[in-house]
């Protein structure tokens, strides 16, 4: 079901895009084009084989800005605060379609997590959206207020989707020297990407400090888990982009702008795609790490794809458990399920062998070079969007593949198999013996 409602949703956005109302006068564009220019949009990918200040007007991207809202916030949640407003009574087969929309374990909870996030998510949009407004208009990056006012809003709203679409031209390139600006895109792409239920449990102890029972409020182990691999992700992405990059692409910037770029593009290539300088300037090494940070994307029930934060996380607990010759996973005073354990492991390695064998079909399809395939084809997994600038020249078989791993990237892989396994797998009565096997 899930996965048929952002079907429907992506052939919606397909005719709303072609429509001619949407774009610049004499544009056309091909049907496979749209198709993918759909997908990117549903996904909040931001990958586009056309430039899209040139195919759509401002019409045109208020329409991807409503789109960004419900391909990035879940058509699960937009369609429930519907509900809600219009207090329309939520059945139990619509709570379990949001629970898996949203990979929440659990059914309890769920319409005040939507109430609760939709709502902090756009009162944040609407904030940043008047900041920005007012300090391109007073710093005059833009020459009149509309202008102001419209590219301010859409940068609030692409930052906290992290859809990082570009509908200028040079993405936030003019900004590179701004401080403040990039400081607000870096903490909107974290709003974004954190997690939904992080969301709530940080507005529930900032505000309540204790649980609806009376009791210290305690974060739960998924946001504790959540909080630091997103933490330590950013620092760790940090210095190692200041590190290789340091005496190359920001060998002529103060030392303030370095760590201000280096962070920036830490946070940008976990999800929302932004940029300030041009990627081909970044040497190979960098574009490697680029492509790792994609791959693992933001935290699970957040606007961003990739494998997701906490299953990197388990899975290196994992590893240092075995390598200490301990039997359970535990952190922050909890064991981590053996079922976790489990799908983390078959989401890693899926996912890493999906998209290794999609750039071995593209090697052989497209005529560009092997980081600049690998750069696209994590950045369509980890609906990310950043790119070489090959996304127009791929040809039909390069953009299907990129489109594929887009959409799977956004309902995530663990549902993806879901698809093609049985609900219910029969109990043999019986299991075999159990013999050794020579590993390593």
């Amino acid at each position: 079901m899930i996965v048929l409602y952002y079907l429907l949703l992506t052939i919606l956005s397909f005719f709303l895009l072609r429509l001619a109302f949407f774009r610049n006068p004499g544009v056309d564009t091909s049907l496979l084009d749209d198709v993918f220019m759909a997908i990117s949009t549903v996904s909040v990918t931001g990958l586009s084989t056309f430039n899209i200040n040139e195919v759509f007007n401002h019409r045109g991207v208020v329409l991807l800005e409503i789109l960004f809202q419900v391909g990035g916030l879940g058509i699960m949640m937009v369609s429930t605060f519907f509900f809600i407003v219009t207090r329309r009574k939520i059945s139990l087969k619509q709570r379990q379609l949001i629970m898996t929309d949203m990979n929440q374990p659990k059914l309890s909870g769920i319409v005040r997590l939507i109430r609760t996030t939709l709502a902090i998510l756009l009162w944040i949009q609407l904030l940043f959206g008047v900041i920005f407004s007012i300090h391109f208009y007073s710093s005059h990056h833009q020459a009149n207020i509309y202008d102001s006012i419209f590219y301010g809003f859409y940068q609030s709203i692409s930052a906290v989707t992290n859809s990082g679409f570009d509908v200028t031209g040079g993405s936030i390139i003019p900004y590179a020297d701004d401080h403040f600006f990039l400081i607000c895109i870096i903490l909107l792409i974290t709003v974004g990407g954190i997690g939904f239920p992080v969301i709530m449990e940080i507005k529930e102890w900032l505000f309540f400090k204790k649980s609806k029972h009376g009791y210290p409020f305690r974060f739960s182990l998924f946001s504790k888990l959540a909080i630091w691999s997103f933490l330590i992700l950013f620092i760790f992405g940090t210095l190692l982009i200041f590190a290789l990059e340091r005496q190359h692409l920001f060998a002529d910037m103060s030392s303030s702008q370095q760590w201000i770029s280096s962070m920036f593009y830490s946070m940008t290539t976990r999800n929302a795609g932004l940029q300030i300088n041009d990627l081909n300037d970044f040497q190979t090494a960098t574009l490697l790490l680029f492509s790792t940070l994609m791959f693992i994307g933001c935290s699970p029930s957040s606007v961003g794809g990739g494998v997701r934060t906490t299953t990197v996380a388990i899975i290196v607990l994992y590893m240092f458990s075995f390598i200490k010759s301990e039997e359970k996973i535990s952190i922050f005073g909890r064991r981590i399920s053996e079922e976790d354990i489990k799908k983390s492991v078959v989401v890693f390695n899926l996912s890493l062998l999906m998209c290794f064998l999609s750039v071995i079909i593209l090697a052989a399809t497209e005529k560009h070079s092997l980081i600049s395939l690998i750069v696209e084809v994590t950045s369509a997994f980890g609906t990310t969007g950043l790119s070489l600038g090959i996304t127009p020249d791929l040809s039909t078989t390069g953009k299907i593949i990129i489109a594929l791993l887009m959409f799977i990237g956004r309902i995530g892989m663990l549902y993806t198999l879901m698809l093609f396994v049985p609900k219910e797998m029969q109990d043999k009565g019986y299991i075999y013996p159990t013999e050794k096997i020579i590993i390593g």
